[in-house]
């Protein structure tokens, strides 16, 4: 009977929860990295090189440091539904308003807000997911959950590309429509998200009587026995050697080869030939990210399945970035995109396995501070890789001698998972 109703509640919650919380990182992540293509266009017309380029990408990341931990424990005390829904309508204006930038400095000042703005929703997402889910259904939920990063590419590199090539209205770029037309979804869904999700399961219509008194019951045991095993403050998890040694491996290995790759691969693919119009960029650019979106489904479920979240994090880096040196000796377009689509699955793959490794040790405030803690320091990653790859082409001309130097990173982030212990990457399997 027990295990009936465990099935069923964790059943419903995926069927409820995720699809939605996917919709929104779809949103979220699509108003991040639009600026790859729109840098098609804008870039001509901002009069941005190269290293300028990868420097307004970058920016939007330092924005992004700064209020992830606050936020996280605003999450924590006023709850996901009012917190998640002013992050998206105040992202979602910053988004669009991006669209009326006239200079490089303008440019960089609306990413560096639009990384203020959108700092507490990834963060926040991966908390309130542990309030949902067991340790041993994490990965796989928050695989299926970080689908959408894959996903927002698939269904927005097409779509950019249509923008850019036909949406010229009131005598405004194409570029700019593309930034106010993809902010604009996120100001509607805020003002939606506060009247549609619950904040935990003791809140959620859509499971029975007995599926809310499992579900709370169940994440309250896990938050015990991990607070018994290492009780652990707000202050002590800012400060925890694991937590930096997890942040440390965001940073060189999943954060670096997930944003090398979203802002730069539109220009690498329009590199590949100068007969690819933005459209057929935008359609080629799906290939990589629908390998990549049913890797991390397949990857996640593999790592709950089997209670192991470190090799299943290792292996698609250590993948990804032997891919990666392949590039430097790939001449053809079609082999190319073979291999930036292996690039593209290794690096998306080891995302839900990994954060299920935090929840192995951190629970209640201290989970809140740890998990902004791994992500704002990882996700610095996100400034050093897309400049690392301009730096290097303005000097060189090659942009895939910068792609090796993040190559490199991802074989420290694979080095460093081998330093975590045994005890703090496995666990009881899956019902």
């Amino acid at each position: 009977m027990a295990e009936a109703v465990a099935k069923s509640a964790i059943s419903k919650v995926k069927r409820f929860l995720i699809p939605y919380m996917f919709l929104l990182y779809v949103i979220n992540f699509l108003d991040r990295v639009n600026l790859g293509f729109a840098a098609l266009k804008m870039n001509k017309d901002l009069g941005l090189s190269a290293e300028q380029f990868g420097f307004a990408a970058g920016i939007f990341f330092i924005g992004y440091l700064i209020f992830q931990v606050p936020s996280n424990l605003m999450l924590h005390k006023i709850g996901a539904r009012v917190w998640i829904s002013l992050i998206l309508v105040i992202w979602g204006f910053v988004a669009t308003l991006t669209g009326f930038v006239n200079s490089p400095v303008h440019l960089y000042i609306a990413r560096f807000l639009l990384g203020l703005a959108e700092a507490g929703f990834f963060p926040g997402v991966i908390l309130f997911l542990t309030y949902w889910f067991p340790q041993r259904e994490l990965a796989q939920a928050v695989a299926l959950f970080m689908t959408a990063l894959a996903f927002s590419s698939v269904i927005g590199s097409p779509i950019s590309g249509i923008i850019l090539d036909h949406v010229h209205w009131a005598g405004l770029e194409s570029w700019r429509w593309l930034f106010i037309l993809e902010g604009a979804p996120a100001v509607i869904f805020g003002i939606l998200t506060f009247f549609i999700l619950p904040n935990k399961p003791s809140e959620a219509k859509f499971l029975t009587q007995q599926e809310r008194d499992w579900l709370t019951n169940e994440i309250a045991q896990e938050q015990a026995e991990k607070a018994k095993q290492q009780k652990m403050t707000v202050g002590e998890a800012m400060k925890n050697g694991r937590v930096w040694l997890l942040a440390f491996i965001y940073f060189f290995g999943l954060i670096m080869g997930l944003y090398s790759i979203s802002f730069w691969l539109p220009q690498i693919i329009k590199g590949l030939s100068k007969s690819y119009s933005a459209q057929t960029v935008g359609f080629l650019a799906m290939i990589p990210f629908l390998f990549a979106a049913i890797m991390m489904v397949v990857n996640g479920s593999s790592a709950d399945k089997k209670a192991e979240w470190r090799y299943h994090t290792q292996i698609p880096l250590l993948v990804s970035s032997i891919a990666i040196f392949a590039m430097l000796f790939i001449k053809t377009p079609a082999t190319s995109i073979i291999v930036l689509s292996i690039v593209t699955a290794g690096a998306y793959a080891a995302f839900g396995p990994f954060w299920a490794l935090p929840n192995k040790f951190l629970s209640g405030a201290a989970a809140a501070a740890g998990i902004a803690v791994i992500n704002s320091i990882g996700n610095l990653g996100g400034f050093f890789a897309p400049y690392i790859i301009g730096f290097i082409k303005s000097h060189t001309g090659n942009v895939y001698y910068g792609l090796a130097a993040v190559g490199v990173s991802l074989l420290i982030s694979v080095i460093l998972l081998a330093l975590l212990p045994k005890e703090a990457t496995q666990g009881a399997k899956q019902y």
